[in-house]
Order: C-alpha cells, then structure tokens, then sequence
C-alpha cells in the first residue's frame, strides 16, 4: 500500500467514522461466531493496529504485517498481542501453528494472487476454524482512491465468492457492507470521476457530520451479523473449508 496512505490511516483509524463504524460491525459478526474465550486468531495485514484491539477481546491474536512502516506504527499499540513484520504466505509463521479464526481485512484485493492467499489461509486454520474476509465492492466503483491505496480489483459478490471456491472453501456467510450509505459513496465516486479529479480523501470529517456517518455505518451491526444485507460499497464473507461438514 502507499506509504501515505499508512500514515493517514495511523492518523485516523481511531475516530473516521469508516474504520469505527467498520469495528463496530466486524464486532457484531465476531460475536455471532461464539468463538472460545481461548481462540486463537490471525490478523493478515494487520496495517497499522487498528483492529487488533478489537480482536483481542475475542481471544488470543497475532498480527501479521509486510510492511515495515505500519508495523513500526502498530508495535505495541495493543498489549499482548504478537505482532510480527512479514510477508504472507511466506515469512514469520511456523508451519505448525493453526488458528481458529483468520481476518483478512481490506487485504485480499491487494494481493496479485488472491486465490493463492485464500489457499494458503486455508491450510493454517485449525478443524473448525473460519476465514473472514472484507474487500471492496463493486469495479464499477474504481477510483483514484484504488490506485492511491494500490487496490489490485475490486470484487462483485459472484468473483469473490468464485475465487473462495477456487481456493476450497464453501461460504458461511457473504453480506454487503456499508449499505446505507452506498448511493451516497456511489455518487460521490462517480461524481469525481465525471469531474477528473480524486474523491476526498481520509481525513476525518467535521465532528457532527462524522458522527452522523458513523451512527448511520453502524446501524448495520445486527442485519450483517445475522442473515446479511444485499449489497454495499463492500462486501464481507465469512468461509469454511469446503471438506468440513457442519
């Protein structure tokens, strides 16, 4: 990912309403699994830290980050967390290990290979354990903003879903995200693109409109994490392997 857009992250993953409203949301779905208090999880491309807290509360977490940046922002945000500065699939995680739940957010439409990145998850979930997985929505939805964040694609439902059948999982779950707020989002990114210029970037809006924005992102909470919502500006699946039963 850009440098830049690293540090704007650090800067404002705490308060923007996308990155709180998010958590809030992945909050209700971590919920809904009912994951032991002992769980075991993975973040990869954990970025600068903003959801280690998060995951923390539902059991015991590694992050796992490529770059050396973010990582050296995020060490030691979140206490008891192993945090780890490497590449995945390759670096800095024994082959023995194997989690209950891996999070892969806003990450998979980075990687070259995503059905590549999905397999290799695969085979370090322990029996029973679940891949949950955001990405952007929707290519017609390119932007500048993807190539400032060096977005590989961005995903339609049948594209993700097809890439984790590629990869041997079946899907527990696939919603949209950031519903409610999607003809907004649309038109804002269609509206830079007529004009030829990038949409507003990741500042943090005034303080009453971020506040509205983030009230309206997290009344998504329970329709994500129980049967789903049709569609959004991103999408949130939550995978099995395809040779477990149940």
């Amino acid at each position: 990912m850009n440098p830049d857009a690293y540090r704007e992250m650090a800067a404002v993953e705490e308060r923007h309403w996308w990155f709180a409203g998010r958590r809030a949301i992945l909050g209700s779905v971590l919920q809904a699994m009912r994951l032991a208090p002992d769980a075991k999880i993975l973040e990869i491309g954990a970025g600068t830290g903003g959801n280690l807290g998060l995951l923390a509360r539902f059991g015991q977490v590694t992050g796992l980050e490529m770059d050396l940046e973010a990582w050296t922002l995020a060490k030691g945000k979140v206490p008891g967390v192993d945090f780890r500065l490497g590449a995945f699939p390759a670096d800095n995680l024994p082959s023995e290990e194997r989690y209950d739940l891996i999070c892969m957010l806003d990450v998979l439409e980075h990687m070259d290979d995503d059905i590549a990145a999905l397999a290799a998850s695969r085979s370090i979930l322990a029996p029973k354990g679940k891949l949950l997985v955001t990405v952007p929505a929707h290519p017609w939805l390119w932007s500048e903003h993807d190539v400032f964040l060096h977005h590989k694609r961005r995903y339609s439902r049948r594209t993700l879903l097809r890439a984790a059948s590629s990869a041997g999982f079946r899907v527990e779950k696939c919603s949209g995200l950031n519903c409610f707020l999607f003809l907004l989002l649309a038109a804002v990114r269609c509206w830079a693109r007529l004009r030829g210029c990038s949409p507003a970037g990741g500042a943090v809006p005034s303080a009453p409109l971020n506040a509205m924005l983030l009230w309206i992102f997290s009344l998504e909470r329970k329709a994500v994490a129980g049967r789903g919502l049709p569609f959004g500006a991103s999408l949130l699946a939550v995978l099995r392997p395809a040779s477990e039963n149940g």
